[in-house]
């Protein structure tokens, strides 16, 4: 490999973001030797763990290491982190504030009489939803000449769940990188991310 050649490294760990170092990428890593990779898991797949009960013990203390069978000879470190999770519960609350006041408005105008036809009303329903993107946590109804809406509190509660969580995947053992040195090294992309803006 032209980096390892090029300094001298016995050793190359690369740290992508959540999704950055994709499976094609974890394939092709393993097949190099003295190549490691750590990253962060996408939303999705976080979700697939929690369905899964893989993060059960998971709580808000302590790095939770689970055992998965889509990660075979990877190591996961979960972790909770309080702040981002309020953060998110809170953006998360605007967002459905504001899409049930566009909401309204669009049934108050359907029951008045001034907007109707399941077409035009879909496609004013559409421009709200599509703006706040929270979609699935509404449930709609319309026809020709009514409109009705209403909250999703079952993928709402789904998506809370998740909030604060991140899990962290590692080709590095555990004698070569603590749990604690594999999050770290995560989160330090943000000041990479940071001297790019500049």
């Amino acid at each position: 490999m032209r980096l390892r050649r090029r300094f001298g490294l016995s050793r190359v760990v690369l740290v992508g973001d959540r999704g950055m170092i994709v499976q094609t990428a974890v394939d092709a890593l393993r097949r190099l030797d003295g190549m490691d990779w750590i990253s962060a898991l996408k939303g999705t797949r976080v979700a697939g763990l929690v369905r899964d009960g893989a993060l059960e013990h998971l709580d808000e203390t302590d790095l939770f290491e689970p055992v998965h069978p889509d990660f075979p000879g990877e190591r996961l470190v979960a972790c909770r982190n309080p702040r981002p999770a309020m953060r998110r519960a809170g953006t998360r609350q605007s967002l459905l504030e504001a899409t049930e006041a566009e909401l309204a408005k669009l049934r108050a105008r359907v029951r008045a009489g001034r907007l109707s036809g399941a077409a035009g009303i879909g496609l004013r329903v559409g421009e709200v939803i599509n703006r706040y993107r929270v979609k699935k946590h509404f449930r709609i109804e319309i026809t020709d000449n009514s409109f009705d809406f209403a909250q999703r509190e079952d993928t709402i509660a789904a998506e809370a769940a998740l909030d604060g969580i991140c899990v962290i995947r590692t080709s590095l053992p555990e004698s070569d990188m603590a749990a604690e040195d594999c999050v770290r090294s995560c989160k330090s992309l943000t000041r990479v991310e940071r001297a790019f803006r500049r």
